[in-house]
């Protein structure tokens, strides 16, 4: 049967006589007493770390947090490809720029030799024969590099509208981080007035209450998920939900007022209540 006694705190062990003390054995612990009014105050402390907790994951969890992840990793993809193709414009700009010079200068070149047979200044036969041929080959290679140049100006403006593409899509991405940003700041706003507010209460709450008794309680704070001190409402253990059979609430019924109990299942302090069913 669960023993319903007092609580245990740690304190230095006399060695046996016979042997040390074990590493792995625990220490000896002495018992706490408590007026039942503290234990009381002890449960609305409690009330206020819970709530102080429940402030802090929320603080920590908000939905736009999550989003903002989201958004952020969307974001350097597409920044990434925005700087693949800004990275092809360049390349293709300057592309360009070589197609339209090539092209100049075959024309030029064109423009030379038709202004030389155009002011007699070839009148060898052979030569002007030779010339006329070369005219017929810069047109041709004039074609082809225009060709060329059209289809780096067709590739070019692909890519540009690709460009403004992703930078307004990027615009966009930002203007959303930027309203969720907002939005978690103003939540986070308002959890650090509640936060301010608990802290408050909670430190003159536990003001007075004997330092023994928070010592232990926060020390099972730490070990129990933040609850250290539970009520004992309707047979159960408000910490790990555990009902207690007759003989148990019998024994704890006749446990003086300022005995500390602990709940034999979760250890926590266990403290009486007008609803425990007593």
């Amino acid at each position: 049967m669960p023993h319903w006694g007092i609580p245990w705190t740690p304190t230095s062990a006399k060695p046996s006589p016979t042997r040390g003390p074990s590493a792995s054995e625990p220490p000896e612990e002495i018992a706490l007493k408590a007026d039942p009014f503290a234990l009381l105050k002890l449960l609305d402390v409690q009330e206020l770390d819970s709530r102080l907790d429940q402030l802090r994951h929320r603080l920590a969890n908000f939905p736009e947090t999550k989003q903002l992840a989201t958004l952020t990793a969307a974001r350097s993809e597409v920044n990434d490809k925005a700087r693949d193709v800004q990275i092809q414009v360049d390349d293709l700009n300057r592309e360009q720029r070589k197609s339209d010079a090539d092209v100049e200068q075959v024309k030029t070149r064109r423009k030379r030799d038709q202004d030389r047979m155009d002011q007699g200044l070839v009148s060898n036969p052979k030569d002007l024969e030779r010339m006329q041929q070369e005219l017929v080959s810069l047109e041709r290679r004039i074609s082809e590099l225009e060709d060329i140049e059209l289809e780096v100006m067709e590739r070019l403006e692909t890519a540009q509208a690709e460009l403004v593409e992703l930078t307004g899509k990027l615009a966009e991405l930002d203007e959303q981080a930027a309203e969720l940003e907002r939005a978690r700041a103003d939540k986070a706003g308002e959890v650090g007035v509640e936060m301010e507010k608990a802290t408050a209460e909670r430190k003159q709450t536990a003001s007075g209450l004997p330092e023994d008794l928070m010592a232990l309680y926060e020390r099972l704070r730490a070990q129990k998920g933040g609850v250290g001190a539970a009520p004992l409402r309707a047979r159960r253990c408000g910490g790990c939900s555990l009902e207690l059979n007759a003989a148990e609430m019998r024994t704890i019924a006749n446990a003086p007022s300022d005995e500390l109990l602990r709940c034999e299942e979760c250890n926590r302090i266990l403290v009486r209540t007008s609803e425990s069913g007593i």
